[in-house]
């Protein structure tokens, strides 16, 4: 245990508190069980720490982070560290890649209820399904969704904006946007740095190598696909494969509204595999599947349409191929799905909790679409302010 500490410290030395993640925040943490999950390279292991350094200090000693893909689980059970942990007056527990641990969910259950006054919070991959874990925590822990980096973030992360700046409502936007606009137009220009997030935004590692940021994008995608899908997943090599080529089929595609019996023989796989494969995808926050506003078993159900998860993906595998009505139509579903549900419409782009209609466009954008309806809006790109129904597309991004 002395050598985990010894890796705690250096980390939290490490760690800078001068931009947090929207979501540190939100968490209750002082539940007893809180369970982080989100896609590789969003900051979960940034999120801890800063939240121990800010809490703890430096060095505290009632608290112990550590990273269940550390070789030192190869020979050591996890129970055994708590119990260790616990003995010498451990309070709280943070345990990063849960997933990289065969029996986490067991332990982790038995850690819960042997030692009621140990706190545990963990992280793990987005393709983590804790409710449907061997062990059923889902009566136990707080589970949140990290998500990549918003457009507001992304302000504040290039010192922009404030660390205090505020995030929105869509009720706020919706009926404030003017106001809110120019409020955010005394500290910077907007319009510039949207389109730089459009294209290297979403992921906090871009600043480590903003040349080689693009290769490593797909780089943590294959990684999730050869390494995080089979650790949560029954999966064999022919079927990460055939993921694989599903999503670069996809990639040249989208917005695609898919023919599930031709993109079937297109992968030569079965329709149940296909539909399986788009779900994994959809989990490893590869893809984002646009739906019906339909109850039942989401699984089953044939996406109206397909789009990649973020921008930056777009630019990563076709910059010469990105068509704008994609790419605005992509940010827009990928900053409202973080907080708000978006549906396939019929007359419109988007529907969105099931009252508020979207056309997604440029400045010259008619309201033919969407006349006769209510709570109906167009969201606009290039430019900075709107008026009445006329929203600008960037101010979506400052809904977290």
């Amino acid at each position: 245990m002395k050598t985990l500490f010894a890796a705690f410290y250096r980390k939290l030395e490490s760690i800078t508190l001068d931009f947090e993640r929207y979501l540190s925040s939100q968490i209750s943490w002082d539940n007893r069980l809180v369970a982080i999950t989100g896609a590789r390279g969003t900051g979960k292991t940034t999120l801890l720490l800063q939240h121990i350094k800010r809490s703890y200090g430096v060095h505290p000693e009632s608290v112990l982070y550590t990273s269940l893909d550390n070789i030192y689980f190869t020979t050591n059970r996890l129970y055994n560290l708590a119990n260790d942990f616990y003995l010498s007056g451990g309070k709280i527990l943070f345990l990063d890649e849960v997933h990289k641990y065969h029996s986490w969910a067991q332990e982790i259950k038995n850690i819960y209820d042997d030692f009621p006054s140990l706190k545990i919070v963990f992280t793990g991959s987005s393709m983590l399904e804790i409710l449907k874990a061997d062990v059923d925590l889902s009566r136990r822990v707080r589970r949140y969704q990290l998500y990549g980096m918003s457009f507001r973030e992304f302000l504040i992360f290039e010192n922009q904006l404030p660390v205090t700046q505020n995030l929105y409502s869509l009720e706020d936007i919706l009926t404030n946007h003017t106001e809110i606009a120019h409020d955010i137009m005394r500290t910077v220009k907007p319009l510039p740095l949207f389109r730089e997030y459009l294209k290297y935004g979403y992921y906090p590692y871009y600043k480590e190598d903003m040349e080689g940021y693009h290769e490593r994008i797909m780089q943590t995608f294959n990684t999730i696909i050869d390494s995080d899908i089979p650790s949560v997943e029954n999966i064999d090599f022919y079927s990460i494969n055939r993921i694989k080529k599903l999503f670069y089929i996809l990639s040249s595609m989208v917005p695609f509204t898919p023919n599930i019996s031709q993109l079937s023989q297109m992968i030569d796989v079965t329709r149940s595999s296909l539909m399986n494969y788009l779900n994994l995808l959809e989990r490893a926050h590869a893809v984002l599947l646009l739906q019906k506003s339909v109850t039942g078993l989401h699984k089953m159900v044939k996406p109206e349409k397909i789009y990649l998860q973020n921008t930056n993906y777009l630019y990563a595998l076709s910059p010469e191929k990105i068509e704008t009505g994609n790419l605005r139509e992509t940010f827009f579903y990928n900053q409202m799905q973080v907080s708000n549900k978006v549906t396939y419409s019929e007359d419109t782009d988007f529907t969105v909790n099931d009252k508020y209609h979207f056309e997604i466009g440029g400045r010259s954008k008619s309201q033919r679409q969407i006349q006769g309806l209510e709570n109906a809006f167009l969201a606009l790109d290039d430019i900075e302010t709107g008026y009445k129904n006329e929203i600008p597309l960037w101010l979506f991004g400052l809904l977290y």
